[in-house]
């Protein structure tokens, strides 16, 4: 009987062999694609993770913050690889026009990143016509490093909608490039009072990790009137621009952090610009949302996220760049500079100034004195990319700077700025 069976088995193997080979010419014969269904029933099984797929992927999980190193490691390099380049939110309102058009035609730079913004409550014609002047001007189609937020945000200046502006604005220059090394955030009513280039040549010696950002925890009047009562911007919900309105009850301070405060305007490190957009740990978002209720948010969100982070907290320097005249104690808005004020905003050594009336005759002295414009507020302040004819009209050397007589001047701030906070000085106190 096994011998029998055995060469049944014989019998049936070569029949088997040939129907399966029949099965596929057959199907091969009339395009069934059985080559490709199989591929796709292997596919069916590959969605199920086994073990070694799940130990492989392991291996590529990524975090922000080595996305973040490499994108570091792998930035564009030049020959002077000393050189900063800032990035610029230049932002206004209703009726800043031509007063934003000037502040960025004078801090211009073929190296830098610019965005600008016209809030919403601007009407429709000037935001087109802001966007207008920007895509027919040669040198900023040629370069590309001015870049128009068309799609409007509404700004309450007391409540968080300019935090959100200014975050929002943060994340297009992080988007659009990788190659700058500090934000600096300025209003159509803010001027510069030292050249591209000085400011270039001062920050090339820098370590790129401070942050230049005015700050206390010495609360004063703001602990009663602005840390501890609640309010609600319409801004965040309404089209329309309308004051905010209180709610209660009042809160008490906070426990779980420290609050500080200090100036709206300031020059951050690009790691913390991306500790701020990509929050790894929780602390940026906890604070935007508390801060959602809190009178003149900008005075405050930056300050207290920095000092609250024993990683920044050390890169912080105390001091805004700009020179500011401010009543005694603050109101809400710093006084308006005239020719008066002239001899104290050069004496200062501050980058920049604010703020200003539109084309009032303090900026065409500073513009003819200190930024070596030659009566024409449409031009670009001169520098060593300068290159054509007209000057300026062309891109040279952007390597190529020429510090003046405002480089020393604010190296001299700088250094003792920087001096005081690697003592401790002022910093996070």
């Amino acid at each position: 009987m096994g011998y029998v069976n055995m060469e049944k088995r014989w019998v049936l193997f070569p029949l088997v062999i040939t129907s399966l080979a029949f099965v596929f010419l057959l199907a091969t014969s009339f395009n069934m694609g059985l080559i490709s269904s199989l591929r796709k029933f292997n596919n069916i099984f590959s969605i199920i993770p086994s073990r070694h797929n799940h130990a492989k992927n392991q291996t590529k999980l990524d975090f922000a913050e080595s996305k973040l190193a490499r994108q570091r490691q792998t930035r564009p390099h030049e020959e002077d690889n000393n050189l900063p380049r800032f990035a610029y939110l230049v932002s206004g309102s209703k009726g800043d026009v031509e007063k934003l058009w000037r502040t960025l035609r004078a801090v211009y730079h073929p190296r830098n990143h610019y965005v600008v913004h016209l809030d919403l409550e601007s009407p429709v014609e000037e935001r087109l016509e802001l966007a207008s002047r920007i895509n027919k001007d040669p040198m900023y189609s040629k370069t590309g490093n001015v870049y128009m937020i068309t799609k409007a945000n509404l700004v309450t200046y007391r409540g968080p909608t300019m935090v959100a502006n200014t975050l929002h604005a943060c994340a297009v220059l992080l988007k659009r490039s990788a190659n700058w090394d500090w934000f600096i955030n300025l209003s159509a009513s803010d001027y510069p009072l030292v050249t591209q280039d000085d400011l270039l040549h001062t920050f090339s010696s820098l370590d790129r990790n401070l942050n230049f950002i005015e700050h206390t925890s010495e609360l004063g009047w703001k602990e009663e009137k602005r840390a501890m009562p609640v309010m609600i911007d319409p801004g965040l919900y309404l089209l329309n621009k309308s004051d905010i309105y209180w709610v209660t009850p009042r809160r008490s301070l906070p426990t779980a952090f420290k609050l500080f405060t200090g100036s709206a305007w300031m020059a951050l490190s690009r790691p913390f610009v991306e500790y701020c957009i990509w929050g790894w740990d929780n602390l940026p978002r906890t604070l935007l949302m508390y801060y959602t209720n809190f009178v003149s948010s900008p005075e405050s969100y930056f300050h207290t996220v920095i000092c609250n982070v024993p990683e920044f907290s050390k890169t912080a320097v105390n001091h805004d760049l700009h020179y500011i005249s401010w009543d005694t104690p603050p109101q809400q808005h710093p006084h308006v500079l005239t020719l008066n004020d002239t001899v104290q905003m050069i004496s200062s050594g501050a980058a920049f100034a604010r703020k200003f009336k539109r084309d009032d005759k303090v900026l065409d002295v500073i513009d003819k004195a200190f930024l070596r414009r030659r009566n024409d507020k449409d031009g670009f302040t001169p520098g060593g990319w300068c290159s054509g004819k007209p000057k300026c009209s062309q891109v040279g050397d952007v390597a190529n700077v020429k510090p003046g007589l405002g480089a020393k001047r604010l190296q001299g701030l700088v250094e003792r700025l920087v001096s005081e906070a690697k003592t401790g000085v002022n910093q996070c106190k």
